[in-house]
Parts: C-alpha cells; structure tokens; sequence
C-alpha cells in the first residue's frame, strides 16, 4: 500500500504563516516572492504542508502506483536559505541559472541565501520557464 503524501494543500493561510517567521526579513522576502510567482503564475497562493507556498497544482503518478498532487512551482522562506521547487532540468534553466547571481541547486531545488544575492528579472524567467514546462508536462 502507497503511503500518503505529507506535502498536501493546508487551510492555513499564507498571511498567517509569514506573520509566524522568526526572521522578519523572511517574511519581506516571501511577500517578494508571492508577489513574483502569483504574477508569472496567475495563480493564488496556498500553504502545501506546514511550509511551503505554492501555486497552481498537478496530479502525478508512478509506475510503483504512488500517486498525489504537488503544487506545479512553489518556495519556502526557510530560516537558512529561501527555497524554490522548480523544474531545473530544462534545456533553458543552464543559461539562466548562470546569470541568476549567488545560488546553489539540488533535484528540483533552487537554495538562495537572500534575495539581494540574485538578480529578480532571472528569478522571474525560471520561474515561468518551470511553469510552462510542467504545465505541458502535467495538463489538467
């Protein structure tokens, strides 16, 4: 039997969650990023588990039968880094994340120390690249 997912749409609301951050400065910089991918999303912004924001959603599933939604982009104003979950594997993610300022990846992660370290109009392209990407990935 699959496990379920942890990682679910929450009833918090996003408002609430940044008033909660230790870090003020968090918090300005989740408004930032809201503002961000609710523009190149189009999409509201909802709590995924107890952390992450994200915007508009998907339904996978696996050849092991595991299945669940996910949202399609989405960040997280973590105490250490700021996270983004986007879909860095595309062909145009390369060029952009070399001119995106300081960063670090992992699968599907996109670490920012803060978001004076990047240039924003960057972020904004990855963003809709892995938007579009995984809109024609996943249709609904």
């Amino acid at each position: 039997m699959a496990s379920a997912n942890k990682t679910k749409p929450e009833p918090k609301s996003v408002a609430a969650f940044l008033a909660e951050l230790d870090a003020p400065n968090r918090a300005n910089e989740g408004e930032a990023l809201i503002d961000l991918f609710a523009r190149v999303t189009g999409q509201p912004p909802v709590m995924w588990g107890p952390s992450i924001i994200g915007f508009g959603s998907y339904h996978y599933r696996y050849e092991s039968g595991h299945e669940g939604n996910a949202p399609r982009v989405a960040f997280s104003p973590r105490k250490a880094k700021l996270v983004c979950y986007l879909k860095l594997e595309s062909a145009g993610a390369g060029p952009l994340l070399a001119r995106l300022g300081k960063h670090s990846t992992g699968k599907g992660c996109l670490y920012i120390n803060k978001l004076s370290d990047i240039d924003l109009g960057v972020l904004e392209e990855l963003v809709t690249d892995s938007y579009q990407e995984m809109a024609t990935a996943y249709p609904t």
